[in-house]
């Protein structure tokens, strides 16, 4: 899909319905936590810590750190990185194939939670569906007021911020800022992919959230 006057934006493929959890392997829900948790992301070109908007953006919190606690997120890359938009990463491997394997049902659009699409925040990637969005994320790298408007191309629905780097933002830009290539098995994209993948070697909680329970 693509924003007037914005670059595409999306997983860029067409959506897919999402697969029917099995009823013994749902997870049993968490609380909340009381404070906005932190999470790090620690990629090969350093460390980038977010802090998420837990009152404001609940689901969308909470469907990251899910994927955080089952380490979905280690391995993967940043996939997608225009150095006048966003970075992008989550769902790809540096094969460039994507991760499927623990993908979890796709989850509600909180667009309306009153957080805007500013440097630095972070944020769901979705496909053109408003309430399409698994396991993709992104972090703009310079205020894009364009994804906090609705559009008929998106569903009549912006995208969802649901935290903000609050430690490597340096990191964020050395991302945006690297050699990118065309590459065929994300051809749709454009020339996007950075040529030397920049892995997520771990994503972990910190603080808290990290302590496990009963502790």
């Amino acid at each position: 899909m693509a924003f007037a006057g914005a670059p595409a934006f999306a997983q860029n493929e067409p959506p897919k319905a999402p697969p029917e959890p099995k009823a013994e392997t749902k997870p049993e829900a968490k609380p909340m936590p009381k404070t906005n948790p932190r999470v790090k992301l620690e990629t090969t070109l350093g460390n980038i810590v977010v802090e998420l908007d837990a009152a404001k953006a609940p689901i969308s919190t909470e469907n990251f750190l899910q994927y955080v606690r089952d380490k979905f997120f280690d391995g993967t890359i940043f996939h997608r990185v225009i150095p006048t938009f966003m970075i992008q990463g989550g769902g790809y491997l540096p094969s460039m194939d994507e991760k499927k394997d623990g993908l979890r049902p796709a989850i509600k659009n909180e667009w309306q939670n009153g957080l805007k699409n500013v440097r630095g925040t972070i944020a769901m990637a979705r496909t053109s569906l408003p309430d399409s969005a698994t396991a993709q994320f992104y972090i703009n790298v310079k205020d894009n007021p364009n994804l906090d408007q609705p559009s008929p191309a998106g569903g009549n629905a912006a995208y969802t911020v649901f935290g903000t780097v609050v430690e490597g933002m340096d990191v964020v830009d050395k991302i945006k800022d690297t050699e990118t290539k065309l590459d065929p098995k994300y051809a749709s994209g454009g020339k996007v992919v950075p040529v030397t993948p920049i892995i997520i070697n771990a994503a972990k909680l910190l603080g808290e959230e990290a302590k496990p329970a009963g502790k």
